[in-house]
């Protein structure tokens, strides 16, 4: 199952309906597909999706609600109770009697069908707990599509699942995708590391490939983990030195840095997507990192010899000069927070490709990327003065 867009309507954070195209919108020629994976062909058509995506944005632009509402409609599709997922306090908010609405657009294969799926789901909130309360979901095949604008089409398809109908065999903040997943044998692959945003903390559950631990610590000989029976031994030994046994990770701050820690979850976590397809989502990517280690994780995604099932990289920023690693606008939002959040394809800003995305981010072109001059001024004066 490969998402293809999201548009959630009246979330309480948002302002307007957040609209997240995970297909490119510009043109696609040969040079730049071979940065993107191939989702399906027709005889007239040949339709491609991003393999990265990156939402870009200031401080407090809510770039971090923006994952979270991925994450959140992602577990949704895979069954989770929407109560229980992690991120549902993207959710928090929604007053008495309003409700949330979600169209979420998927691709399906099965070996006898491939076909283009929209689920529309609307959510409520009743004695302070999420309820579904209306769902339906409509499928077409992808011999019926001509166009991208056709993909997103369904006026003239009908319905084949209503909550109301099925509502009875459900909890009621269950998604009918219980049972297209079921039918189907279908779900999505995703990691998000939201969690790691603000923690350190190494998460390997065996030994450390050699070279992925030289790329970020060559002084560092091996890192291995040793199981018993209610718990692992750390085993870490750094060239010419003697080995040494831990009992915790945690123990492992003291010798490693805090970028050698991201960057082997990280890095296996994005192996492991790579090996499976799927999604990994990280919050803060530049955190930890310098420029030269994001750049090699962005263009491991864009290398169909890395990554061979298509995986796909959705991470925040605030580094603008990460933009310049996309040759393409498509793949890139900006993320903007006046009087609610609000995001927008920087191809519908910035229409032309060969403009250096960070100078037009960094200079104020592209409108809200840059920190209010009012505010500046305020806490400049305020320093000034010795008032704080």
């Amino acid at each position: 199952m490969k998402i293809l867009k999201i548009a959630a309507k009246d979330l309480p954070l948002f302002n307007g309906i957040c609209e997240i195209d995970f297909l490119p919108q510009q043109r696609v020629n040969s040079e730049n597909a071979e940065n993107m994976s191939e989702l399906f062909s027709t005889p007239s058509n040949t339709f491609y999706k991003n393999n990265v995506i990156s939402f870009t944005g200031i401080n407090a632009s809510g770039k971090t609600s923006v994952l979270k509402l991925i994450t959140f409609v992602f577990g949704m599709l895979n069954n989770t109770p929407i109560n229980s997922i992690t991120c549902s306090e993207v959710l928090d908010g929604i007053a008495d009697n309003n409700t949330v609405s979600f169209e979420t657009f998927f691709f399906s294969e099965t070996q006898n069908n491939k076909s283009i799926n929209l689920l529309n789901t609307v959510i409520a909130k009743e004695d302070n707990k999420l309820k579904i309360v209306s769902e339906t979901l409509k499928s077409k095949d992808v011999s019926k599509i001509r166009t991208k604008k056709a993909l997103y089409d369904f006026s003239d398809i009908e319905t084949n699942f209503t909550r109301d109908v099925n509502s009875e065999f459900l909890l009621d903040d269950v998604s009918i995708m219980v049972a297209f997943n079921k039918r189907n044998k279908e779900s999505i692959n995703y990691t998000d590391m939201l969690r790691y945003t603000n923690i350190n903390e190494l998460d390997i559950s065996e030994d450390c490939p050699v070279e992925l631990i030289s790329f970020f610590d060559p002084s560092i000989e091996y890192l291995k983990i040793n199981k018993e029976k209610n718990k692992s031994n750390i085993h870490l030994k750094f060239k010419s030195k003697n080995e040494m046994i831990l009992n915790q990770f945690s123990e492992l701050n003291r010798y490693l840095s805090s970028g050698t820690i991201k960057g082997i979850n990280t890095f296996l976590y994005a192996i492991r997507i790579f090996n499976n397809g799927g999604y990994l989502i990280i919050d803060e990517l530049e955190n930890h990192f310098n420029r030269e280690i994001i750049s090699t994780l962005i263009r491991f995604y864009m290398d169909k010899k890395v990554n061979k099932k298509g995986a796909t990289l959705i991470f925040s920023t605030h580094y603008s000069e990460l933009l310049d690693e996309f040759e393409r606008n498509d793949n890139i939002y900006i993320v903007k927070n006046r009087q609610g959040i609000t995001i927008e394809n920087l191809s519908k800003i910035l229409k032309r490709n060969d403009i250096k995305k960070s100078e037009a981010y960094q200079s104020g072109l592209l409108g809200g990327t840059l920190p209010m001059y009012d505010a500046y001024m305020d806490l400049k004066n305020a320093i000034i003065s010795d008032s704080i």
